[in-house]
Protein backbone atom coordinates (compact mmCIF):
# COMPACT_ATOMS: atom_id res chain seq x y z
CA UNK A 1 0.00 0.00 0.00
CA UNK A 2 1.57 3.10 -0.94
CA UNK A 3 1.05 6.76 1.27
CA UNK A 4 -1.52 7.68 -0.74
CA UNK A 5 -3.91 4.95 -0.56
CA UNK A 6 -3.25 4.41 3.29
CA UNK A 7 -6.34 5.38 4.97
CA UNK A 8 -6.06 8.27 7.51
CA UNK A 9 -6.24 7.27 11.71
CA UNK A 10 -7.62 10.08 13.44
CA UNK A 11 -7.01 9.87 17.41
CA UNK A 12 -10.38 9.72 19.79
CA UNK A 13 -11.17 12.35 21.51
CA UNK A 14 -11.05 11.79 25.37
CA UNK A 15 -13.84 10.08 26.53
CA UNK A 16 -13.88 12.31 30.16
CA UNK A 17 -14.44 15.64 28.03
CA UNK A 18 -17.77 15.04 26.65
CA UNK A 19 -19.35 14.48 29.76
CA UNK A 20 -18.15 18.18 31.08
CA UNK A 21 -20.31 19.47 28.41
CA UNK A 22 -22.50 22.16 30.17
CA UNK A 23 -21.41 22.13 33.28
CA UNK A 24 -19.42 24.29 36.00
CA UNK A 25 -16.03 23.45 36.11
CA UNK A 26 -12.16 24.76 37.13
CA UNK A 27 -9.39 24.63 35.29
CA UNK A 28 -5.51 25.06 36.29
CA UNK A 29 -3.39 26.28 33.55
CA UNK A 30 0.42 25.00 33.31
CA UNK A 31 1.74 28.66 33.45
CA UNK A 32 -0.03 29.01 37.28
CA UNK A 33 -1.65 31.86 38.03
CA UNK A 34 -5.86 32.01 39.22
CA UNK A 35 -7.87 29.36 37.87
CA UNK A 36 -10.27 29.51 35.45
CA UNK A 37 -13.90 28.53 36.55
CA UNK A 38 -16.78 28.43 33.79
CA UNK A 39 -19.51 26.32 31.97
CA UNK A 40 -18.18 23.90 29.05
CA UNK A 41 -19.77 25.51 25.89
CA UNK A 42 -17.92 23.02 23.17
CA UNK A 43 -14.93 21.78 22.36
CA UNK A 44 -12.39 20.05 19.98
CA UNK A 45 -9.56 18.06 19.35
CA UNK A 46 -7.14 20.84 20.45
CA UNK A 47 -9.03 23.46 22.37
CA UNK A 48 -12.23 23.97 24.56
CA UNK A 49 -14.72 26.87 24.58
CA UNK A 50 -15.98 28.41 28.23
CA UNK A 51 -18.75 30.62 28.88
CA UNK A 52 -17.03 32.27 31.68
CA UNK A 53 -18.40 35.58 33.95
CA UNK A 54 -16.85 37.83 32.21
CA UNK A 55 -17.40 36.34 28.04
CA UNK A 56 -16.47 33.33 26.26
CA UNK A 57 -12.80 31.90 26.87
CA UNK A 58 -10.65 29.61 24.80
CA UNK A 59 -8.57 27.46 26.25
CA UNK A 60 -6.05 25.33 24.28
CA UNK A 61 -6.05 21.61 25.85
CA UNK A 62 -1.78 21.46 25.47
CA UNK A 63 -2.03 24.62 28.27
CA UNK A 64 -4.59 22.47 30.50
CA UNK A 65 -2.70 21.00 33.89
CA UNK A 66 -5.77 20.35 35.82
CA UNK A 67 -10.00 20.01 35.05
CA UNK A 68 -12.52 19.43 37.29
CA UNK A 69 -16.10 19.69 37.72
CA UNK A 70 -17.61 22.00 39.93
CA UNK A 71 -19.70 20.82 42.59
CA UNK A 72 -22.95 23.12 42.97
CA UNK A 73 -25.33 22.73 46.59
CA UNK A 74 -28.13 20.31 45.75
CA UNK A 75 -31.56 22.62 45.71
CA UNK A 76 -29.12 25.26 43.82
CA UNK A 77 -30.42 26.88 40.77
CA UNK A 78 -28.22 30.08 39.18
CA UNK A 79 -30.23 32.75 38.52
CA UNK A 80 -32.46 33.02 40.55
Amino acid sequence: MSEEEKPIVRQPLPQFIPKFKGKKVTIRLLSGGQPVVGTVESFNSYEILLQTAKGELLVFKHAIATMEAVDEPRGYKPGT
